[in-house]
């Protein structure tokens, strides 16, 4: 009770040599503007080019959208924490840091579940697709995907946000993420916490089962499919949804999906730098590379 609260916290980030830390930054910077140049072809394309009017590249375009300010929340700061030497946030800077994160991330959870829903429905119903995946269904989708995932941000960031934190106030992170930050309260912390682990469970399984079961059905339609050639073809639109959704889920469940004091810190740095700013940058090429559609276009364009 004697303690004083602290307004402002201190990210750590990476606190390496002056050589390792130029290195560093220049892979961050690099990274950040491919990421950046990357989604916003893609949204071009997807925009500009009436072939690419289906749902699938409509959901494509809102996830470009989306990894382009989930790696505006982090990376700006960093880069600039690496040329100032200053990484100290304020307390509100670091909530807002925090919901717009988690609110990306879950909005992307929904969003890969919505987009194998689509994929189920073009293989499995292909006949009915037409007809069940209408313009504004997809809008629907899309805006149930962001309101979904902001909201149970909102919720998770406002109990932590009236945790009380005293020091000490370095953030052994590059970024206020939800484990080190709720490790600085010196309040009670396990209502925060319960309801932190509770939601995340259910941002993350509800997709993860609906995009378990949509690729059971798909699979289960491809194997009885009598061509080899429409077998391979079904195969080819759903390889890339998969790979992105293995990459995503595998960190995110490693993060968010189990206590909160079981790895160290450096462990989640480590991962975190994965999921927040390389997965980012490989989506679009995993799409691109695996789209015959997307690479044809984009052939013709340069």
């Amino acid at each position: 009770k004697n303690k004083t609260a602290i307004n402002e916290f201190i990210l750590l980030g990476f606190s390496y040599g002056l050589q390792v830390q130029t290195l560093l930054y220049l892979v961050f910077l690099v990274t950040y503007m491919v990421t950046v140049t990357e989604n916003a072809i893609i949204i071009f394309v997807v925009k500009r080019n009436h072939h690419l009017q289906k749902p699938m590249y409509y959901f494509l375009g809102n996830l470009s959208f989306l990894e382009i300010w989930y790696v505006s929340v982090t990376l700006p700061r960093l880069l600039f924490g690496f040329w100032s030497q200053s990484m100290t946030i304020s307390f509100s800077s670091c909530m807002i840091q925090l919901y717009f994160f988690i609110s990306l991330m879950c909005t992307e959870c929904v969003l890969l579940a919505v987009m194998a829903y689509d994929r189920y429905l073009a293989v499995c119903h292909p006949l009915r697709y037409p007809a069940i995946m209408t313009h504004k269904l997809c809008f629907q989708l899309s805006i149930l995907s962001w309101v979904g995932g902001f909201s149970i941000s909102l919720v998770k960031v406002s109990f932590i946000s009236h945790l009380t934190f005293c020091g000490p106030q370095v953030i052994n992170h590059f970024f206020c993420d939800i484990s080190p930050v709720l490790n600085l309260s010196c309040t009670d912390m396990s209502l925060a916490e319960t309801v932190d682990f509770v939601l995340a469970l259910v941002i993350l399984l509800i997709p993860l089962l609906i995009i378990v079961f949509s690729y059971c059905c798909i699979l289960s339609t491809i194997l009885c499919m009598p061509s080899a050639q429409g077998r391979k073809k079904a195969f080819s639109t759903c390889t890339s949804h998969f790979t992105v959704v293995i990459i995503f889920f595998s960190a995110t469940l490693f993060m968010y999906a189990r206590p909160r004091r079981i790895h160290p810190f450096n462990l989640n740095k480590i991962v975190s730098v994965f999921y927040a700013v390389f997965t980012p940058a490989l989506n679009p090429l995993i799409y691109c590379l695996r789209n015959k559609e997307v690479k044809e276009i984009l052939r013709k364009i340069i």
